[in-house]
């Protein structure tokens, strides 16, 4: 325990989930939504009331603090990073946190719509919080703990740190991005101005565990060019970008290769979007697995059934577009091991057992560990994102900050 400190994560979370924060991916602006700076101006703010005194906003959309070194050694400088926004794939809006005291393993209705129901044989997570209080939504949005947990996390950590100067440490960099949910959370970061040597992302899920490992992530786009002629006079003739799409979609495999049939290590293919008309038609693809290697063998299964689904329309043509989106960030942590095992040594110290684990999905720290600053997923308690039935316990978030805090320790310690 923190010198039986009282947490303020409970409560700065639920002022944060309150505050609209949700991206755009058909946005061409930075951030994608200007109501994201919503919760960054209040973040700033709070920083800049605690005594921090470099915190800002900049332009484009990401929040910078430092909290000064109070140790004689020479420490790496160490980043502590979260996401503002939440994901498009539910509302965001008017979000109404409910604490459900000491859970018992009971069935959680939601209260403003009773068809949502938050169940133990749907979240075997909860089987482990019996007797914690936990935090949903009211049955209409998500919750946002993905990534405001972690934001409040940190912002509790770094309330710690300040009013108990006798905790050493060495220099501490906060950053809050922007558009992670829509896989722009680094697109404008500047990783000078931010000074640090190592980072720690505060975005993962189940108590205790690290995420050295991520996907590796690409992006297809699928473009289609077909005949369009009237409908009273197109036999023989027309040939349908719309029909040519849909039959693309249904040979994708079935039982493997989708995310509905995989889990742990295995790879998937999965249509996230499809657009067109009868001349044109796009299809949009997310190709994930943990290698390079597997990623190309994905593509080169969407392609070969493209050609196929194309032998029979003649006069019809598509183009194969990948874009590279991020890449599994164990490539660059395996050079630094001692940023994954400080973060195991203080998940240990915080009374919690260690899990060292694969993300089947990317975060802010695979891109940044890319750019330059290696950067492992410390869990922040979020379970169930992108939905209704998202969840996270008081408890979690209170020792992901203690985690947080014995980080920063260790790092001085040892240095």
């Amino acid at each position: 325990m923190l010198n039986k400190y009282k947490n303020t994560v409970t409560e700065r979370f639920l002022k944060y989930v309150q505050i609209d924060t949700q991206s755009d991916p058909y946005s061409d602006a930075q951030p994608s939504t200007e109501k994201q700076k919503n919760l960054s101006n209040v973040l700033v703010a709070e920083l800049l009331e605690m005594g921090i005194t470099d915190a800002h906003l900049d332009d484009s959309g990401y929040v910078y603090a430092t909290i000064p070194s109070n140790s004689d050694k020479n420490v790496p400088v160490i980043c502590f990073c979260s996401h503002v926004d939440t994901s498009p794939d539910c509302s965001g809006e008017n979000v109404k946190p409910i604490i459900h005291s000491n859970y018992q393993g009971q069935d959680i209705v939601l209260p403003d719509d009773n068809s949502q129901i938050i169940k133990l044989t749907d979240h075997p997570d909860l089987a482990h919080q019996f007797g914690n209080d936990l935090i949903t939504a009211s049955g209409t949005t998500l919750l946002g703990a993905d990534n405001k947990a972690g934001v409040a996390e940190i912002m509790d950590a770094a309330y710690y740190l300040i009013n108990n100067p006798e905790v050493k440490h060495g220099t501490i960099k906060i950053l809050f991005t922007p558009d992670e949910e829509i896989g722009r959370g680094t697109a404008a970061v500047d990783l000078q101005k931010l000074g640090a040597d190592f980072g720690y992302t505060i975005d993962g899920e189940t108590l205790g565990s690290l995420e050295d490992e991520t996907f590796s992530a690409d992006g297809v786009r699928i473009s289609i060019t077909g005949v369009s002629q009237h409908p009273g006079f197109a036999k023989g003739r027309m040939e349908s970008a719309l029909k040519i799409a849909s039959e693309i979609v249904a040979k994708l495999p079935k039982e493997t290769l989708s995310p509905e049939t995989t889990e742990g290590k295995e790879g998937f293919i999965h249509p996230t979007n499809i657009l067109g008309a009868v001349e044109s038609a796009t299809i949009d693809f997310i190709i994930r697995d943990f290698t390079v290697e597997k990623l190309h063998a994905h593509e080169a299964v969407l392609k070969a059934i493209l050609d196929d689904v194309l032998n029979a329309y003649p006069n019809s043509k598509a183009t194969f577009e990948v874009t590279e989106q991020y890449r599994n960030m164990k490539e660059i942590l395996d050079k630094y091991p001692h940023v994954t095992e400080y973060a195991m040594e203080a998940i240990t110290r915080s009374g919690i057992e260690a899990k060292c684990m694969s993300i089947r999905g990317g975060t802010d720290g695979s891109r940044l560990s890319f750019m330059g600053l290696p950067c492992p997923n410390i869990f922040a308690g979020e379970h169930a994102f992108h939905g209704k039935h998202e969840w996270v316990t008081i408890q979690d978030m209170e020792k992901a900050v203690e985690t947080i805090v014995n980080l920063c320790m260790v790092w001085e310690e040892k240095s």
